[in-house]
């Protein structure tokens, strides 16, 4: 026999209308069964009671936040996140998403390891325990203070891009309920400021005679690598990263997706790269790793030229990038006294083959050597580039480099 005085609240009630995703469980609570993904079986979730509101509005709005997490199997953030979010745990699950696509090969090593500096320096500059919704416009502008007088305006822009970025990834991914705002203090370089830094630092470019004295003065395995550069535009990660399957020594050509984009690359290559490989492959030592085997070159350790190190710890320092080349590259620039140009580095080499292919007069084969997407839609409709017009770039950079007159010939200064 039902009891006539029970309370109208403690009567479960109905679903509030046709399709509302959760039910009212006997505990008093609104719920709904949840199967993981990959899982066997269900899991019931509980959404709020169902007592104080029998219309499932409250219960609603919660599973509205909690569903996109529960049906992956992982725990919603609390409720309260977007008012206590702090940047370690913002820091946190930003690298934990860069570190997976780094292992998935859609993150270069480089980038993940210079995403971790921009994260370093901002739990430096606020401190871990700091709530996201406690920075300020203000407090932003006094960081961006801070960062210009450390870097030029071109790296500040860079940085600067990263940060909000990181803020972004927080609001796109509902760790806050709505974005950062930055206000007018912490905006970019302007682009007169871009440019008075590119002409006070010089151009990132290599003249002839330095390339000529730089191979003089290299080992075999830096010549090599030098030749690369400049022959093909490669970079670090590039040539750290080359496989001997990717060169063709007897037809002369290095066919090798760019590591960074996979970008399709092919090249042809100069006599006198093909001959320095050969010399430093055979005399390079035996990997560390057989794992690399491949690799063109490596440390006199047997370790790649460029490579992630994980020490042991949790954080963003827990992970380190060892470039090598640029240690054994910079100390060539500086026993030559080739370093009073600001960022002139290896990489500078693959600015010089840009500008000067460039007198080729042919950009679209110069993308391809160098790995670039050619912008407007002919990319999308052009399936291939003939040999002849990748190797008339090539050929422009090797007179420039091997049959252009000296200074001293030309009787004239320095430079290229």
């Amino acid at each position: 026999m039902s009891n006539s005085n029970e309370r109208p609240s403690a009567v479960k009630p109905d679903k509030p209308y046709e399709g509302f995703p959760m039910f009212a469980h006997g505990s008093g609570q609104w719920a709904k069964k949840v199967k993981r993904v990959g899982e066997t079986g269900s899991k019931l979730h509980y959404f709020g009671s169902w007592r104080n509101d029998r219309d499932g509005v409250q219960a609603l709005e919660r599973f509205n936040r909690e569903w996109p997490y529960l049906k992956d199997g992982r725990v919603p953030p609390p409720i309260d996140v977007g008012y206590g979010l702090t940047l370690r745990k913002l820091v946190n699950e930003f690298l934990a998403n860069k570190e997976s696509k780094l292992n998935a090969g859609d993150l270069s090593p480089r980038t993940f390891i210079d995403l971790h500096k921009v994260c370093e320096r901002l739990i430096d500059h606020f401190g871990p325990d700091r709530r996201v919704d406690d920075i300020s416009p203000q407090n932003f502008g006094a960081y961006r203070d801070k960062l210009a007088k450390r870097f030029s305006p071109i790296v500040l822009k860079s940085e600067r891009s990263r940060v909000v970025g990181i803020f972004l990834f927080a609001f796109e991914n509902r760790l806050i309920d709505k974005p950062v705002s930055f206000g007018q203090y912490f905006d970019a370089p302007s682009a007169k400021a871009l440019r008075k830094s590119r002409n006070e630092g010089g151009y990132r470019l290599f003249t002839r005679d330095e390339i000529l004295r730089l191979l003089d003065a290299a080992d075999e395995q830096l010549k090599a690598l030098i030749l690369l550069g400049l022959n093909c535009g490669y970079g670090n990660g590039d040539v750290a990263a080359l496989p001997v399957s990717a060169i063709d020594f007897e037809k002369g050509w290095a066919t090798f997706p760019r590591p960074k984009t996979e970008i399709a690359r092919r090249c042809p290559l100069w006599p006198e790269t093909i001959d320095a490989m050969k010399v430093a492959i055979a005399k390079r030592p035996k990997p560390a790793d057989p794992a690399n085997k491949e690799l063109c070159f490596f440390t006199t350790t047997g370790k790649p030229l460029v490579r992630i190190v994980q020490k042991e710890g949790e954080g963003p320092e827990k992970a380190a990038a060892v470039d090598r080349l640029s240690q054994l590259f910079g100390k060539l620039l500086r026993d030559l006294h080739i370093n009073g140009r600001r960022g002139l580095g290896f990489y500078s080499l693959r600015h010089t083959f840009q500008t000067v292919g460039g007198e080729a007069k042919d950009e679209v084969a110069i993308d391809q050597i160098m790995g670039h997407v050619t912008p407007g839609m002919g990319s999308n409709y052009r399936h291939g580039i003939s040999d002849a017009r990748l190797r008339a770039v090539t050929d422009c950079v090797h007179d420039w480099l091997f049959t252009s007159p000296t200074p001293e010939e030309k009787g004239e200064g320095g430079e290229a």
